[in-house]
């Protein structure tokens, strides 16, 4: 057993979640200014091999194995976290204003069930302060830019904030993701639907094509998207020609928690990660796939809590993965783990 379940976790879960993130993260901005702890981070959990490497996108990713959006909100400690093992570190959800989200509590955990469900709603210091910290980068990690809505602005004038921060970060980031998908905003999921999102994207990738060098866009997509749903999504990426999927986002979904009604009840409204999940957010990868004929590439994510759930997601057609959930609980130990496997099967 790693020292980080062993010893760190235990301590982590006896405080309130957002509390403890919140005191994490300064600890590791504290760190990231130091090369030399990046350095001795690094040389414990990274794994070096060119057997690892997927090209994709255009971008050379120096492993699949990346941190998904929702722990780096405000971009505070990606270099830092990249030097935890990362192949890419995806930062936001980021809006054009600052916005607090929604009222605390609004983080909770299902311990015996290795999920959290979160209500956060999209809570960041806004995309200038984002860009701010980004022009300080220290490190080569690949970064990726996960762009919402401010909560106040209409969904029929959702592309102008789409945009706002698309153009602020095309300079700093790598790749972007749009994120219509995030259960805790009001509405935002309606941005789903065929007209609007084909509309949206067809916005963002007209302009891309004025950037010189287009950036990837992804989309990132619901677990709980009917197969007709799905079909759409699968239409509207060739149709708007989209550079790929991030499937899933958190469900709505309680299904797989061995907790009772009550205790569920009370935790409340939310999108639930983790190890509940895998399985749906498995199924979601193997359709689009599949109905794609595999020419839509897909980042995996949703309940990868081991090395085994890392290689389920592979095979069911995501070409990189991501982890949020798995991250907490299992520590950087499971990003190696992940990357060993990868080359002993290689």
């Amino acid at each position: 057993m790693s020292l980080y379940k062993l010893v760190v976790r235990p301590v982590l879960l006896q405080f309130d979640p957002e509390s403890i993130h919140k005191f994490t993260f300064k600890c590791f901005k504290l760190f990231q200014k130091s090369a030399l702890i990046r350095s001795i981070v690094s040389a414990q959990f990274r794994v070096k091999d060119p057997r690892l490497v997927r090209n994709l996108f255009g971008l050379s990713f120096q492993n699949p194995v990346g941190l998904a959006a929702g722990l780096d909100k405000n971009a505070e400690a990606f270099d830092f976290l990249g030097s935890m093992g990362f192949g890419f570190i995806e930062i936001g959800t980021v809006t054009p204003k600052a916005q607090a989200g929604n009222p605390l509590p609004r983080l909770f955990r299902f311990v015996n069930d290795k999920a959290l469900v979160n209500r956060m709603g999209f809570n960041n210091e806004g995309v200038e302060e984002v860009v701010r910290r980004l022009r300080k980068k220290r490190t080569q990690v690949l970064i990726g830019g996960n762009i919402g809505k401010n909560k106040l602005t209409p969904n029929e004038d959702a592309t102008s904030d789409y945009i706002k921060c698309f153009d602020a970060l095309y300079p700093l980031v790598d790749y972007f993701v749009v994120n219509v998908s995030s259960p805790n905003t009001p509405n935002l999921r309606e941005l789903q639907d065929k007209e609007p999102l084909t509309e949206l994207l067809s916005n963002l990738m007209n302009l891309n094509y004025t950037k010189g060098k287009a950036k990837p866009i992804l989309l990132k997509i619901a677990p709980d998207l009917n197969q007709s749903q799905l079909d759409d999504i699968v239409d509207i990426v060739r149709e708007t020609k989209i550079d790929g999927i991030v499937s899933t986002n958190t469900t709505i979904s309680r299904d797989g928690l061995s907790y009772t009604d009550e205790q569920i009840k009370e935790v409340g409204a939310g999108g639930m990660s983790g190890q509940p999940l895998r399985d749906r957010s498995t199924e979601v990868i193997r359709y689009i796939y599949e109905k794609s004929n595999g020419r839509i590439p897909i980042i995996g994510v949703g309940g990868i809590m081991s090395k085994e759930d890392a290689l389920e997601k592979l095979e069911a057609g995501a070409s990189l993965i991501q982890l949020y959930t798995g991250f907490i609980y299992e520590g950087p130990a499971l990003v190696k783990a992940i990357n060993k496997e990868l080359l002993r099967r290689n």
